[in-house]
């Protein structure tokens, strides 16, 4: 197997796309937050004293998608169409997942984006919520979907 982030001489590189098509490219990515099934009902019930955690949480994830290339230094800087942020609530089980769709029209795909903006989503329920429940965890940060470009489409097997 070979990456394409290093040069003939094992160099890092941004890859070049600029033969590329641009094409319409869509990903969605989700990042679950664990925490006390009180401090769910809390967020939900609006009970914080920080606000509204999951309005706050979405913007976050917006940014975040347009900051990727700042944060990923071999990330393309793309002109993004669209974010969404999605939240699916488990109170009973103390679970905060945060879905996160891009979608642009370029020369190559939007998954860094899409996982990007999910994280600073559930980072940012993390952060206004730390100072109540010390034991919040994240996880399963993982792509979901992807489609446009040469490879096709790619949907996880576990949602097929």
């Amino acid at each position: 197997m070979s990456f394409n982030h290093f040069d003939s001489a094992g160099q890092a590189i941004m890859v070049d796309v600029s033969h590329k098509a641009p094409t319409m490219r869509t990903a969605t990515a989700s990042a679950a937050v664990h925490l006390k099934a009180e401090t769910v009902r809390d967020i939900i019930d609006g009970r914080t004293t920080k606000g509204d955690v999951l309005s706050v949480a979405r913007i976050a994830g917006i940014a975040a998608a347009k900051k990727t290339p700042d944060l990923i230094p071999l990330s393309h800087p793309l002109a993004i169409h669209h974010v969404a942020i999605e939240f699916t609530v488990d109170a009973d089980g103390g679970t905060i997942t945060a879905e996160a769709t891009v979608r642009a029209f370029e020369r190559t795909g939007v998954e860094m984006e899409a996982m990007t903006s999910a994280a600073v989503a559930a980072l940012t329920i993390y952060d206004m919520c730390k100072g109540v429940d010390k034991g919040i965890t994240i996880g399963e940060i993982k792509l979901l979907f992807k489609e446009g470009g040469k490879s096709g489409t790619y949907r996880r097997e576990d949602l097929k």
